[in-house]
């Protein structure tokens, strides 16, 4: 996987998802990327879905009004705009999906966590996670 930063897009798995958002006009891409997270069987949760799932996530934060202020980036404008066109609002289902998602993207059988785990960025990425996971669900959530 490239990766060249620890925020949610700062990927390829991510960017190309994103490419994948603009096919849609309601919600559906987001919810089934955090359904694969969700009702995965396999032992260790696959580092791609985690990267998608991420992502899925951040669309969430920006749907709420709360994107990641430190982080204007000109590879995500084509994600705002798609944000900023979609009319549809999160519901207290997504959120409930969206909470079961970041827990298991970083639990101990995450293979993204594993791979963060082994590099030496391993705490801004947990960072970055909370920062997410809090501009999500809340900050009591972080």
């Amino acid at each position: 996987m490239g990766t060249w930063a620890t925020d949610a897009f700062g990927n390829d798995y991510a960017m190309d998802w994103a490419q994948d958002l603009h096919e849609y006009k309601t919600l559906e891409l987001v919810e089934t990327t955090l359904d694969n997270v969700i009702d995965s069987q396999e032992a260790e949760l696959e580092a791609p879905f985690a990267a998608e799932a991420l992502a899925a996530l951040e669309v969430i934060a920006r749907l709420l009004g709360q994107p990641d202020e430190g982080a204007d980036d000109p590879a995500t404008a084509e994600v705002d705009e798609w944000v900023a066109a979609c009319k549809k609002k999160v519901t207290p289902p997504l959120l409930e999906k969206a909470r079961l998602a970041f827990d298991k993207i970083t639990a101990e059988a995450s293979e993204l966590r594993q791979l963060w785990q082994d590099s030496e960025h391993f705490a801004d990425w947990q960072a970055d996670v909370a920062h997410l996971r809090a501009r999500v669900l809340g900050p009591e959530a972080a």
